[in-house]
């Protein structure tokens, strides 16, 4: 009878419980130690062939685990190809100084090539008539480009003859660029080009994209940054607004990051209520430039229709529903709203609201007797605001070398 390895184990702990040392055996049995020897030397060949198995199926799992590396990694297409013997080289290989190879001068972007094609001859003549009537197609021209230290300044026209500005600011984070909304502005801000020539018409959206398009184009770059602040109030010309900073920001248009895109307004508090109710991050900044009623509606008109204390109430209610900072631009005039009482009083004016205020020295013109706050001054302004825990910078200057001035560039051509 075959008996099974297993029952060998137990009858080995079975025997060797009722096994004494004087006996040899249990109960006496003479026989045990021939049948113990046997049971013992049946163990050790289980173990060995246990050992056998083992080493067996390790070297299967390498094996497999080899074959499977090989075929995931691309290892035995390797091998093959390198192997293999091809003409490839001999008949395709053409020697550089037997071709004459030429680049374009400028990459042009897609949108241009589809805008700039008048034929279009995939379509029919009748529907390229209805496209021409229904739709533009027009490409704003870049007149002026004027260039200085990480700065350009661009004059572009427009399809109906006006005229519109620019400008592109290079930083070490990347590139920004300050877009006009509107044809001249009616803000009549009075250190301000812009006010001077008073508003013509809101821009389009696409107007307003294009200029971001014509400049990329211009500097082979990608724009990072967007503000609004060039000439116009973007809030009195929203819907057109709006619709650029979607344009701008989708992934499928431009795709600027909302927290890159920066709407400046000089305080029209009913685009800023309409615009706390705007989904995404697009940053607010509030061209305050003073620290009163008085002095702000000497300078600034729109005061006159929203004073401050109406307008900060709705800057507070503002950052509460939308839980943002909201910039404060205060540009410097010189003997105008640069004391150190000002100082005082926009700090306190700012107290406990979530924002920063942006000290912009003036870009003086020709046209506007407003002169510059003399750098001492603004340090000490800077200072003030600073021990009051009021969150400041000094806006770095870009625009000495170049017509800068918010209108300047459009106002001298």
């Amino acid at each position: 009878m075959k008996v099974p390895p297993h029952e060998f184990v137990r009858w080995y702990f079975f025997v060797a419980k009722h096994t004494t040392k004087r006996s040899g055996g249990p109960l006496g049995c003479p026989c045990w130690s021939s049948l113990k020897c046997i049971m013992h030397k049946k163990i050790e060949m289980m173990y060995e062939q246990l050992i056998k198995n083992i080493k067996r199926y390790s070297r299967i799992l390498l094996a497999a685990s080899i074959i499977y590396l090989g075929i995931t990694v691309g290892f035995f297409d390797y091998a093959f190809n390198s192997l293999r013997n091809t003409d490839l080289f001999k008949d395709y290989y053409i020697k550089p100084d037997e071709v004459e190879i030429k680049f374009p001068e400028k990459k042009q972007n897609l949108i241009y090539i589809f805008l700039e094609s008048t034929e279009m001859t995939n379509i029919s003549k009748e529907l390229r008539e209805k496209l021409k009537q229904d739709f533009s197609f027009y490409k704003i021209k870049m007149l002026i480009k004027q260039q200085g230290k990480n700065v350009n300044k661009y004059l572009f026209e427009l399809e109906d003859g006006n005229k519109i500005e620019s400008v592109l600011m290079f930083h070490d984070y990347g590139t920004s660029i300050c877009v006009s909304s509107q044809v001249g502005c009616n803000m009549t801000c009075a250190f301000c080009e812009s006010g001077r020539l008073k508003k013509v018409r809101n821009l389009l959206a696409y107007e307003i994209v294009q200029q971001i398009l014509q400049i990329e184009e211009d500097i082979n770059k990608r724009i990072t940054h967007v503000v609004l602040m060039g000439i116009g109030e973007p809030f009195d010309n929203y819907d057109n607004v709006l619709r650029f900073v979607k344009i701008i920001n989708c992934g499928k248009g431009i795709d600027i990051g909302s927290r890159h895109i920066t709407i400046s307004t000089c305080g029209v508090i009913p685009g800023i209520k309409k615009f706390m109710n705007e989904e995404g991050q697009v940053n607010l900044a509030i061209s305050l430039h003073a620290p009163n009623d008085t002095l702000r509606s000497r300078i600034m008109p729109i005061n006159k229709a929203y004073p401050l204390n109406e307008l900060m109430e709705t800057i507070k209610e503002y950052i509460n529903k939308t839980n943002r900072r909201v910039t404060f631009e205060y540009i410097m005039l010189d003997n105008v709203n640069d004391s150190e009482e000002n100082a005082k009083e926009l700090a306190l004016l700012l107290k406990g609201i979530n924002c920063y205020v942006n000290l912009i020295p003036y870009n003086e013109t020709e046209n506007i007797e407003f002169k510059r706050t003399k750098e001492w001054k603004i340090m000490k302004f800077y200072d003030i605001l600073k021990k009051n825990k009021i969150n400041v910078t000094i806006r770095k200057e870009f625009g000495g070398s170049v017509d800068a001035a918010c209108g300047q560039l459009r106002a001298n051509n």
